[in-house]
């Protein structure tokens, strides 16, 4: 007995002409040319939740630098501070108390420049 695979072929289709919704012209209504807008898409999102990490990270050493410079320091020489320190804390942490919490963040740099004038 044979396979027919009719059903699959369109559940197929039906797939990728859903998720080329709201795309413009052909990219959303021939199957082809959906398929590559599709193709392409997917591997611009992957790309951009990579990137996303990456523009995060360097907003946080920025604002980390600009409350160490306020404080008289260096970026590096703050976050080398803090590890001789001990203290633990995450660069998104470290970026919101520069912004929300000055008095915290100077206790840090303090507690940072005493580890490195030991």
């Amino acid at each position: 007995m044979r396979i027919k695979r009719g059903v699959n072929a369109i559940k197929k289709r039906r797939k990728i002409l859903k998720l080329s919704k709201g795309y413009f012209g052909a990219k959303s209504k021939l199957y082809r040319v959906a398929r590559e807008a599709v193709m392409k898409s997917l591997s611009y999102a992957y790309v951009g939740r990579k990137n996303k990490k990456r523009d995060f990270r360097k907003l946080w050493i920025a604002r980390i630098n600009a409350g160490c410079r306020l404080n008289g320091m260096s970026y590096s020489t703050f976050m080398h501070g803090l590890k001789l320190a001990g203290i633990d804390l995450n660069r998104k942490v470290l970026a919101d108390m520069a912004v929300n919490d000055a008095a915290g963040f100077t206790a840090l740099t303090e507690a940072a420049k005493a580890q490195l004038n030991k």
